[in-house]
């Protein structure tokens, strides 16, 4: 079993930057594939980025390539996403969760993760 906690989100104005952490309980972080989703009011659940067991391979949504950055500390439990040039529509709730179920390509659906974390509001200010 694996918990996952969210921190860092909050209120920023567009152009702005925020950086999310995902703590996680366990001794196997570093066997699990990370990634990170967001929820918009009204909105379905969407993916944003997405880490191997490494950090070394990651996948982004087209909508933040360039501007997030997802991270993790294998000695920390911890999974990172470095947020810049934020828009308005990033405004959601950011969800962390974890996969058991890497292969090799990073995971970037929702069936494929394990556990999630209860989620860090966002909230970009034009």
């Amino acid at each position: 079993q694996v918990q996952l906690v969210e921190s860092g989100g909050g209120l920023v104005q567009a152009g702005g930057s925020l950086k999310l952490s995902c703590a996680t309980s366990g001794r196997t972080f570093r066997s699990y594939a990370m990634g990170w989703f967001r929820q918009a009011p009204g909105k379905e659940r969407e993916f944003v980025a997405a880490s191997g067991w490494t950090g070394v391979s990651t996948y982004y949504a087209d909508s933040v390539k360039g501007r997030f950055t997802i991270s993790r500390d294998n000695a920390k439990n911890t999974m990172y996403l470095q947020m810049n040039s934020l828009k308005p529509e990033d405004t959601a709730v950011y969800y962390c969760a974890a996969s058991g179920r890497y292969g090799g390509t990073v995971p970037y659906t929702m069936s494929v993760y394990d556990y999630w974390g209860q989620g860090t509001q966002v909230t970009v200010s034009s």
